[in-house]
């Protein structure tokens, strides 16, 4: 009986710890993501200025030269592979922008489309 209650015991000790654990790691990977977010709202908005050819609702952008974000349903690669190489009139990033910023312009408008 006392055996049993101990193994019990420490069965909800170790449960105890996983939740913490899964709750800890969702917190971080929220604050990293909210400032990969904010990293590519910088990105889009100033550094590549995407909203002068791309009309993309969630950073306030009507550009008409390039496609309407909001209209698309891009994955994340391609998002990636359209902005390190360019695409139709779309000029190539690479070597103006990281990577670092590139990954981050492609998941703010990834996200910000894909919902």
């Amino acid at each position: 009986m006392i055996k049993s209650k101990y193994l019990v015991q420490q069965f909800s000790n170790k449960i105890k710890k996983i939740i913490f654990i899964l709750f800890f790691l969702t917190l971080c990977s929220t604050v990293f993501a909210d400032s990969k977010m904010d990293l590519g709202l910088e990105v889009y908005s100033n550094k590549a200025q995407c909203g002068v050819c791309h009309t993309l609702q969630a950073a306030g952008s009507f550009g008409d030269i390039g496609p309407n974000l909001d209209q698309m349903n891009f994955q994340m690669s391609q998002i990636i592979y359209a902005v390190t190489n360019g695409i139709g009139v779309m000029p190539p990033w690479e070597g103006i922008l990281s990577y670092e910023e590139i990954e981050a312009v492609a998941y703010y408008v990834f996200q910000s489309t894909n919902k």
